[in-house]
């Protein structure tokens, strides 16, 4: 548990968060087509060995989480992308849940599948070089139809404890990530009342299957409204809700919070983790967990053409620093306008 603990410490080292990689094979698709570039297995790695051999990468980024297909490709050297993370100082993980499925008779709710022959992934994965793995499961808010249930937060939490028991059996540190979808027009209370319920539930089956809190992280969405409300706020109120949540139903044994960006845009999710480390109340480490929020540039940059690669390495690194000022409260819009 000692590892384990000083592995999670690592991922929330001050100045540093985790870049999450982990499309699956039809989400990455969708980010290929969006600059007309055709999804192959090639592609994929060449588009991933762009992100992962970025110059200076372990200065901002702690982590990378990995897909299956990642972890098991490498370089045009042949060198495994597992042993290019260590070698830049990044501790390579893996995303092992396989998707949130809709949950019988449950209209608008899903729950995680994955637990299934878990254990011996999990061998596997570690015998592969990672050191941290992630599970996500989603949670809607629909305050007309009165979702979501609790029983299908607890179902959720349920799994999300079975994988993170498993997890630290298998020496891995267990990313939990339960989010609560931007989808709807629901106001911020609304979110902050589900984001809270899901969270309460978490713990209380993480400590029922015996999960050592110190040797996981928590991933998270911030506390805001639905995309379609009319009423959006502030970052200043959106870190004090989101802050607010968190105190209320998480340990302090828990090392660090990372978050989350989906549906926000890249500078967005930058602001907003700014404004909950320079309100510096929090008992954990506030980092970052992004997807899109760090690759999106990039990709853009890239377009498939080999001769992009600098470029689409320079926005990676760009958005990296940015959020790693993030980290500690410092970082400032005019930050980006004099990069650009």
């Amino acid at each position: 548990m000692n590892d384990l603990h000083a592995t999670a410490a690592a991922l929330v080292a001050p100045g540093k968060g985790i870049l999450a990689a982990d499309e699956s094979t039809g989400t990455i698709k969708k980010r290929f087509d969006s600059i007309g570039v055709e999804s192959t297995s090639e592609s994929r790695r060449e588009y991933r060995q762009m992100l992962l051999t970025t110059p200076g990468l372990g200065e901002h980024i702690s982590g990378v989480i990995l897909f299956d297909e990642t972890i098991r490709q490498g370089t045009n050297d042949g060198v495994p992308f597992s042993e290019v993370l260590r070698e830049a100082g990044v501790i390579p993980g893996i995303k092992v849940d396989t998707g949130a499925k809709p949950l019988a008779l449950f209209p608008g709710e899903t729950v995680t599948e994955g637990l299934d022959g878990l254990r011996e992934r999990l061998a596997e994965y570690h015998e592969l070089g990672a050191r941290f793995a992630k599970w996500r499961a989603t949670v809607f808010i629909d305050v007309a139809a009165g979702l979501p249930t609790a029983f299908a937060i607890d179902a959720n939490a349920h799994a999300m404890a079975r994988y993170a028991a498993l997890c630290q059996e298998a020496r891995l540190v267990p990313i939990v990530e339960p989010e609560i979808l931007m989808d709807g027009d629901h106001g911020l209370e609304a979110c902050e009342g589900a984001t809270g319920s899901t969270l309460a539930s978490l713990y209380r089956a993480l400590a029922d299957h015996r999960v050592a809190l110190p040797g996981t992280l928590l991933k998270v969405n911030m506390v805001v409204p639905g995309k379609g409300s009319d009423a959006q706020q502030s970052d200043q109120t959106i870190a004090e809700a989101t802050v607010r949540c968190l105190a209320a139903n998480v340990p302090a044994e828990v090392p660090g919070v990372v978050f989350l960006s989906g549906g926000m845009s890249d500078e967005e999710a930058t602001s907003r983790l700014n404004a909950m480390n320079a309100r510096g109340e929090a008992r954990w480490e506030l980092s970052f967990s992004y997807g899109r929020a760090l690759q999106q540039p990039s990709l853009r940059a890239w377009k498939g053409d080999p001769a992009n690669v600098p470029a689409g390495q320079e926005a990676l690194a760009h958005r990296a620093r940015m959020n790693g000022l993030a980290r500690s409260g410092s970082y400032s819009p005019d930050l980006e306008t004099s990069a650009a």
